[in-house]
């Protein structure tokens, strides 16, 4: 196998030089010759997270889709820590991204089943009420490009950065009760009205039929004389707003005024 690089790192002073390669070692260089100075075993899958200490300069986290999660002695060459995410049932869960706390005593993972895996010190009381798994509904929303190859959502024909705040869901798309949904920036003050997604049955890649959160109807709903969901009204008005903005420059405001199209639709 062809050794190729997934992942690299400096150490909190850049001294050192990680590299995650993609036969599991990680290897450890000195920044200033080059030199190889250890090879560090215990990952056997690739390995996509390195994350140096914040103050520390011996200490470096790995982690990968093994599910393992190692904290290691750079300057040694050695392990200090193993952690391995195992899930219930299901086998271990891919490590996605770990990072850690400014004053170092805590790091926090995400992982493939969507778990937010927090260690440290202390008690873990505050993090039990938190659902298990959590995703943004939008996570897995196909995308498609326009005619100037700008990327739009599919489903509205919107720009992704127009869209109003996601909602939560679990791994299998249901969205959580509103009280976790205000979780979300920009949804803090919002009614419950405006917190229960709409649903819609959605075909997975192996021909089931799901019940998923669709977020907002379509024009061709809206068309055919549904009521518009408020998601709807809001990314629509969104979308005039940026169109008053780009048509500024090409008539003036007063024959904007005239027609009638300067005053955003409210849904």
């Amino acid at each position: 196998m062809k050794p190729k690089v997934t992942m690299i790192a400096w150490n909190q002073n850049d001294n050192y030089v990680v590299t995650a390669v993609n036969n599991h070692l990680l290897k450890v260089w000195n920044s200033c010759t080059g030199q190889l100075l250890h090879d560090l075993v215990g990952h056997a899958d690739e390995v996509f997270v390195l994350e140096t200490h914040p103050f520390d300069s011996r200490i470096m986290l790995s982690a990968g889709h093994d599910g393992n999660i190692f904290i290691w002695d750079i300057t040694k060459g050695t392990k200090t820590k193993h952690y391995f995410n195992m899930i219930e049932g299901q086998g271990h869960g891919a490590v996605f991204d770990c990072k850690f706390s400014p004053d170092g005593q805590h790091f926090a993972c995400t992982d493939s089943h969507g778990h937010l895996l927090i260690f440290g010190f202390g008690c873990s009381r505050p993090y039990e009420k938190i659902p298990d798994q959590m995703f943004f509904h939008t996570d897995y929303r196909p995308l498609i490009r326009d005619s100037n190859n700008y990327v739009l959502d599919e489903q509205t024909q919107q720009a992704p950065h127009l869209m109003p705040p996601p909602f939560l869901v679990d791994v299998d798309g249901n969205p959580h009760p509103t009280k976790y949904q205000r979780l979300v920036p920009g949804r803090e003050s919002c009614a419950d009205e405006h917190l229960i997604p709409q649903l819609g049955y959605v075909a997975t890649s192996d021909g089931e039929v799901v019940e998923q959160v669709i977020g907002q109807q379509t024009v061709d709903q809206d068309d055919q004389g549904l009521e518009p969901s408020i998601l709807d009204g809001m990314i629509r008005q969104l979308q005039l707003q940026q169109d008053q903005r780009t048509g500024a420059d090409q008539e003036s405001a007063s024959n904007g005024l005239q027609n009638g199209e300067g005053t955003p639709r409210r849904g």
